[in-house]
C-alpha cells in the first residue's frame, strides 16, 4: 500500500513520492527539474489552453525542445518512488514505466501531424493516450521476459 501511495504521489508531482520515502535530495532535484522543465516549456499554460479545447494554441505556444524531457523526468520519479518504498519487486516491472516514457515522448513528437477520427488532440492529450499502450506494452513484454 505504501508503494501505491508514493506512486500517486509522484503522478501528482514528480519528487513528492522521494520525500515520502525520506529521499530528500533527490526528491528536491526532481522537482527542481520539474519546475525548470514546466516553465521552459510552458507546459501549464499549454495544459490550460488544451483543457480550453485550444489544442493549436497549446502547439503553437509549447516549447517542444524542452518538453521533450518531460516523459523521461515523469516516469522515472513514478518508478523510482514506487521502487524505493517496496514496490516493484517482481523481475523487470520497470518495463511498464519505461515504454510509458518512450510512447509518450514518441507521441510528443507526433501530436503536432496526428488526428484521431478528426481530432487534433495536441501535445497533452495525444501523449497521455500513448500511455496505454506504453503501460500495455510494457507489462506484456514483462510477461515474456519473465516466463524465459
Amino acid at each position: 500500500m505504501k508503494a501505491l501511495e508514493q506512486l500517486l504521489w509522484s503522478i501528482a508531482l514528480p519528487g513528492f513520492g522521494q520525500l515520502l520515502n525520506k529521499k530528500y535530495f533527490k526528491g528536491t532535484v526532481l522537482i527542481l527539474l520539474e519546475f525548470l522543465i514546466n516553465a521552459q516549456s510552458r507546459f501549464n499554460e499549454a495544459i490550460r489552453l488544451s483543457f480550453l479545447g485550444e489544442t493549436r494554441k497549446a502547439t503553437e505556444i509549447i516549447d517542444f525542445q524542452w518538453l521533450m524531457f518531460y516523459p523521461c523526468l515523469y516516469f522515472f520519479a513514478m518508478w523510482d518512488a514506487y521502487k524505493d518504498a517496496g514496490g516493484g519487486q517482481s523481475p523487470y516491472a520497470f518495463l511498464p514505466f519505461i515504454f510509458s516514457a518512450y510512447f509518450v515522448t514518441v507521441g510528443l513528437i507526433y501530436s503536432t501531424h496526428i488526428t484521431v477520427f478528426g481530432i487534433f488532440f495536441g501535445p497533452i492529450w495525444f501523449p497521455m493516450l500513448t500511455v496505454i499502450p506504453g503501460v500495455l506494452i510494457g507489462l506484456f513484454m514483462q510477461s515474456i521476459v519473465n516466463r524465459s
